[in-house]
């Protein structure tokens, strides 16, 4: 599995772009901006982009949706109950900031929905909380899960702005991400990548602290 990732935007926000390595079939998941930069490695990796997936609908994670699109005839995914975030130019204006306002999704991403990339099977697994439509874009075959701004490296997403709720992350995280295999390397949407099994141990260790 082809798996490149490239800091993107002002908040430097994790894009990946993925791919088969037979079919060179692949997708970019949450272009937060630098469309250059992302459409430069997806023509070094010789990749065929269908769908660019948004793991959630804030700003920092789909301020390229527009160009990436534009560029490469993409179908743009994201779960229904963020496309009004998404249309709302995700939250950009909560911060004074402007960025390109996304086209509408192709595609609504619902809980059991498979996307087909080549070989690749990426399973679509509801994880809400940092919003209401927050989703994780999971390979089960490559142990690999792409899991936005939900878990991180030592941490969990905010849930202050509208649409959050930590109860609701906190069971998406204990019911759904740290139920995959321990192995499973979790690729978040800021900071380094990670493990379940890295995330149960912190988990556990704020628990008792």
């Amino acid at each position: 599995m082809i798996i490149q990732r490239l800091a993107v935007g002002m908040l430097q926000t994790n894009c990946y772009l993925i791919g088969c390595e037979e079919t060179r079939q692949g997708a970019v998941i949450d272009p937060g901006g630098d469309a250059d930069r992302i459409l430069q490695v997806i023509d070094r990796q010789e990749l065929t982009v269908r769908y660019v997936l948004n793991t959630h609908g804030h700003f920092d994670h789909v301020a390229a949706n527009a160009d990436l699109i534009a560029a490469t005839g993409a179908t743009l995914a994201i779960h229904p109950a963020d496309a009004p975030l998404l249309q709302e130019n995700g939250g950009a204006t909560w911060f004074g900031i402007e960025v390109p306002k996304s086209p509408p999704p192709g595609l609504e991403l619902e809980p059991g929905t498979t996307l087909r990339l080549g070989e690749l099977q990426i399973q679509v697994l509801a994880t809400p909380g940092h919003t209401p439509g927050s989703v994780t874009f999971y390979e089960p075959d490559a142990g690999v899960a792409f899991d936005g701004d939900a878990i991180f490296s030592g941490g969990i997403g905010r849930t202050d702005l509208p649409g959050g709720d930590r109860e609701t992350l906190m069971r998406s995280i204990r019911e759904t991400l740290l139920a995959l295999p321990d192995e499973t390397v979790l690729y978040p949407g800021h900071g380094p990548r990670t493990t379940v099994a890295e995330e149960k141990g912190a988990l556990q260790d704020t628990a008792s602290s």
